[in-house]
């Protein structure tokens, strides 16, 4: 799994664990409903840390408690190359 599809699966996951949609998302974090589609869609693959923090808030977690899941913290960068 690519590195930026973690984040997209940890926001999808987090909103049906919640029972929130990315609409609902967007509003509770004053995240912009494009911008928001973008990234779960897998457009934009590096959001800005800023908008990462504003959807860990909307989901009542500090930026690390977001970042905090398994897949992430296995995630080699071994096998990607330098852009």
């Amino acid at each position: 799994m690519e590195y930026a599809e973690l984040y997209r699966k940890r926001i999808r996951n987090l909103c049906k664990a919640r029972g929130i949609s990315i609409n609902k998302l967007a509003a509770m974090s004053d995240v912009k409903q494009s911008t928001l589609d973008n990234i779960v869609r897998g457009l934009t693959e590096n959001p800005r840390i800023k908008t990462l923090h504003k959807i860990a808030l909307a989901f009542n977690m500090t930026l690390a408690e977001f970042l905090d899941f398994e897949e992430l913290n296995n995630y080699s960068f071994e096998d990607e190359t330098e852009e």
